[in-house]
């Protein structure tokens, strides 16, 4: 494969069906601002939008953010309540800590194993039974 590692694809896919996640106050901003440049300077490239609405952002005051921070704050609400029905209604929990793939995998060969014991194999147990057979005939 070559010197370079491959690199690790998620562990699993996004459900379709889970809330979205909130936009920042700059987002709503930006969306705004890239309307107007749009609009105003057509011919600008992507990256130049965004440059551009950078600079202005970090131009603003507090006051100029607070709409756009109000739109934010209600988004967010908006995610938790979303997030909330989503789950069933628990209360959000910490994500746990990433566990690596030998603590991964030990876990799992515990489980199987405590699987496994819990299971009794009929073969032994057939065996025995004729052997008490055996036994008796004795």
């Amino acid at each position: 494969m070559g010197p370079w590692k491959r690199l690790q694809q998620p562990e699993g896919r996004r459900d379709p069906n889970a809330p979205k996640r909130p936009l920042s106050a700059y987002m709503f901003f930006a969306a705004d601002k890239r309307k107007e440049l749009k609009e105003s300077q057509p011919d600008l490239k992507l990256g130049e939008i965004g440059k551009a609405t950078g600079e202005a952002w970090k131009g603003l005051s507090d006051k100029d953010k607070a709409p756009y921070q109000k739109k934010a704050d209600a988004d967010k609400a908006r995610y938790e309540k979303e997030k909330a029905a989503y789950e069933g209604g628990a209360p959000a929990k910490k994500a746990a800590p990433k566990k690596s793939k030998k603590e991964a995998a030990k876990e799992v060969e515990e489980e199987e194993s405590e699987g496994e014991e819990e299971v009794p194999e009929e073969s032994e147990g057939g065996d025995e039974e004729e052997e008490d057979d055996d036994e008796d005939d004795e």
